[in-house]
């Protein structure tokens, strides 16, 4: 008796056992359940947070190089403390005050070709997308406004040929940059326009055609354009200490894509300012604030050529504190120069016209 109820309680504990075991199990289960759930919330919530992955199939541009490898051109051996003079010009300028005062910082001057006798100049560095036409006289005949261009440092200016035959185009270059920051440079190009009966009232609007280069050794600051009547290519010529390294554009120049320039010869130029070619080529000028340079070009020879060959030293009265321009009269009866005053309280814009004998 007392055996069979020692049974009865043992199958009896068992079940309660088993029923408990059941408990824990079923209740371990729904923490788990509950565990999992909250976990691939939290997830998702992670997820959410996560930056997207970036497109790695867009074409990223590489930065320019900086130490890229020499270039192999020739450098002019010429001593510019040794130069002889040239006796094709007067020595001692005329000099006119411009009529309009109120721009002092003009950093460019060309000769008008359709319209001879008028002289194109501008500011550089933000100032305003003008070019300011005068006369030999420096009276104010106006401006002409370039449309959609902006002047971020514009440095010379020429006038000459172009694309189309029989007409003559005015170019604007934008390409002054002396913290070497742009990569790259513009030179603006629009028909000249007829500015017949110009007054100080003229206003001439022009929509330019943008020529746009990059250097191939990286941005570096440059004040001179010249154009090449004979052959319509373009010249930049950088300003750096004691050296200037001159690059070519060649006719035609794109105006759909951007152009490399090609380096042709490095000169001994301090800080170099501006340059201008005669009307037929056959001449150029170059200068700094202090001194201007004098070629006479050889039947057949190419500008690189001329400009390794010495120079002579032209004549200059030392009357600009900051001279800026050069160029040939649309005549070749001379050529002028033009300053900055901006930093000179009490200098006046002016005129300086240095005679052909």
């Amino acid at each position: 008796m007392v055996l069979h109820g020692y049974i009865i309680f043992r199958e009896q504990a068992f079940k309660a056992c088993s029923f408990y075991t059941f408990l824990m199990k079923a209740y371990l289960l729904s923490t788990l359940a509950v565990a999992a759930l909250l976990s691939a919330q939290s997830c998702k919530k992670s997820a959410d947070v996560i930056a997207p992955i970036k497109d790695t199939t867009k074409t990223v541009t590489p930065p320019p190089v900086d130490n890229p490898p020499p270039v192999n051109i020739p450098s002019a051996s010429y001593n510019l403390a040794l130069l002889s003079n040239t006796t094709a010009f007067e020595t001692t300028p005329v000099v006119s005050v411009m009529a309009n005062q109120t721009h002092d910082e003009l950093s460019g001057l060309a000769a008008g070709h359709k319209n001879p006798g008028l002289l194109y100049t501008h500011e550089d560095s933000g100032n305003a997308n003008e070019v300011y036409v005068t006369n030999a006289k420096g009276d104010d005949l106006g401006k002409i406004v370039l449309d959609g261009v902006y002047n971020r440092d514009w440095e010379d200016i020429e006038c000459g040929p172009g694309p189309d035959a029989g007409k003559n185009y005015i170019y604007v270059a934008e390409i002054g940059d002396n913290d070497a920051a742009y990569r790259s440079v513009s030179v603006y190009r629009f028909e000249e326009p007829d500015l017949t009966g110009a007054n100080a009232q003229t206003v001439v609007h022009v929509t330019p055609q943008t020529l746009q280069f990059v250097y191939p050794t990286g941005a570096v600051n440059a004040e001179t354009l010249m154009l090449d009547p004979q052959t319509k290519d373009l010249y930049i010529a950088t300003k750096q200490p004691s050296k200037s390294t001159l690059y070519v554009a060649r006719y035609p120049q794109s105006t759909t894509t951007t152009t490399t320039l090609t380096p042709l010869a490095n000169f001994p130029f301090d800080l170099l300012t501006a340059g201008d070619i005669s009307p037929d080529g056959s001449e150029i000028l170059l200068r700094n604030t202090g001194q201007i340079w004098y070629w006479k070009r050889q039947t057949g020879e190419d500008v690189v050529t001329t400009l390794l060959r010495s120079p002579l030293d032209a004549p200059y009265g030392q009357n600009e504190h900051q001279g800026e321009s050069v160029c040939f009269a649309s005549d070749a009866g001379g050529y002028f120069t033009v300053s900055e005053t901006k930093k000179y309280p009490g200098d006046k814009s002016q005129l300086s016209f240095y005679k052909r004998k």
